[in-house]
């Protein structure tokens, strides 16, 4: 639009910002059902727009975290924990020499470590790539690609997250755009040098180009129908990504019932990688709030249970960490994000298959420049993200603009070749 072009946004939800999502349930507290964290705060494109509209933040370190046994023990496992990074990374290094890549799971199973590990060192393990892999990208270590889990880049910083919600940037992005709310796409056609967008009320759109940010899950459940086929190499990438999932549990309290000078509770729960990791929002924002996570496969499992069920699930594990006199929590949010329709998961990771450039072949123009491509998970190292995205858009938009120049400079230059009038028999000749 700042380049001078028409643009209108189609939203098939009925707000913006989509998997940037602030609940406003609380009044007196905005709760970040999607996106929460600013990963990196310095230079990142999220904390200009934080910085534009004074959006306060505070800051969380994953090293701020207590340990807690099944039973509630608290753990002291620094040098473990070193350990079972370093014995990953072994694992990864012997298979970087393997003729192809392997998921995560097959990739540690077949490793020395732990076929000589005994039941804690093997727990420990396992609980540490729940922990810093399936959690940190939503994937599933069944499916994760070795090779390429962390292909991804970080901004210097902390990483922060809005008191006030995330959804407080979005405003700023929005500005001046013409958005239709509710406007579903059912079907994009090509439409001589444009394309032809169909909505499902029935509604036709003509466009010169049209630019593609549905999540990756909605692609790949071919929710939306492509009138002419798109690059093979495009095909191949939105087959091979992996969408992930990871969801949230929102509980708040009466008070702080658990240690106030952490971030993070880290737990060996005895069912593997359910409700094992919880953020708490005392310390950096004083709030009585513990966010439940879970992930892959495990999230599925608990999707299928409603609220009251996942609540009572949830708040029987905090009482297996703390004890049977732990408070019930007095509200409850909860997000479903493998069931929502205009998203099928939460965010994007690598899938065995994945190579260093599969992203940027999902990113880009098809169909002679009316489409192109964008979103986090075309963001070729920033997937995962909301700056991700950002980017991604970006990089979109100045596609359409370098497009946009060359087709007008090769008007004019068609404009200017001089007309030679030929005899009618020369014409005929």
């Amino acid at each position: 639009m700042s380049a001078g072009l028409r643009v209108r946004v189609l939203e098939a939800s009925q707000r913006v910002g989509g998997r940037v999502w602030t609940s406003r349930q609380w009044p007196d507290l905005p709760m970040d059902l999607g996106a929460t964290w600013v990963h990196g705060a310095k230079n990142n494109p999220v904390t200009v727009l934080a910085n534009k509209v004074g959006a306060a933040r505070v800051a969380t370190r994953y090293d701020s975290a207590i340990w807690l046994s099944e039973d509630g023990r608290k753990l002291h496992l620094m040098s473990a924990l070193d350990e079972v990074d370093a014995a990953l990374e072994q694992i990864r290094d012997q298979v970087d020499d393997a003729d192809r890549d392997m998921s995560l799971a097959q990739a540690v199973r077949a490793s020395s470590y732990w076929a000589q590990g005994d039941v804690d060192q093997r727990r420990l393990l396992r609980k540490w790539i729940n922990t810093s892999v399936e959690h940190e990208y939503g994937a599933d270590w069944s499916k994760v690609s070795t090779w390429y889990f962390d292909d991804d880049k970080d901004y210097p910083g902390e990483d922060v997250l809005f008191p006030g919600g995330f959804d407080q940037i979005i405003p700023t992005m929005a500005q001046g755009l013409d958005i239709t709310l509710g406007a579903e796409v059912q079907a994009i056609s090509p439409a001589g040098a444009g394309a032809l967008v169909h909505l499902t009320d029935g509604t036709a759109i003509q466009a010169d180009h049209v630019v593609v940010t549905v999540p990756l899950g909605v692609l790949q459940q071919g929710v939306i129908r492509f009138g002419a086929p798109l690059n093979k190499k495009r095909q191949k990438a939105i087959k091979t990504l992996q969408m992930g999932l990871l969801n949230k549990c929102v509980l708040r309290f009466d008070r702080i019932a658990w240690p106030d000078d952490v971030d993070w509770l880290q737990w060996f729960s005895p069912q593997e990688g359910v409700w094992a990791e919880w953020t708490s929002l005392a310390q950096c924002a004083g709030l009585p709030v513990l966010i439940g996570f879970n992930a892959g496969p495990e999230a599925r499992e608990i999707e299928k249970l409603d609220d009251r069920e996942t609540v009572a699930a949830a708040t029987a594990a905090l009482r297996g960490m703390f004890g049977s006199d732990f408070p019930a929590p007095v509200g409850a949010q909860i997000t479903r994000w493998g069931q929502d329709r205009l998203a099928f998961g939460s965010y994007s990771y690598n899938g065995v298959g994945t190579r260093g450039r599969t992203r940027e072949k999902l990113a880009g123009t098809d169909w002679d420049g009316a489409l192109v491509f964008a979103g986090e998970a075309a963001s070729p190292r920033y997937f995962g993200t909301a700056h991700g995205a950002i980017l991604s858009g970006q990089s979109a938009a100045k596609d359409i603009v370098k497009l946009r120049r060359q087709h007008a400079k090769r008007r004019a230059a068609a404009l200017s070749r001089p007309v030679i009038a030929q005899d009618p028999i020369e014409r005929k000749i």
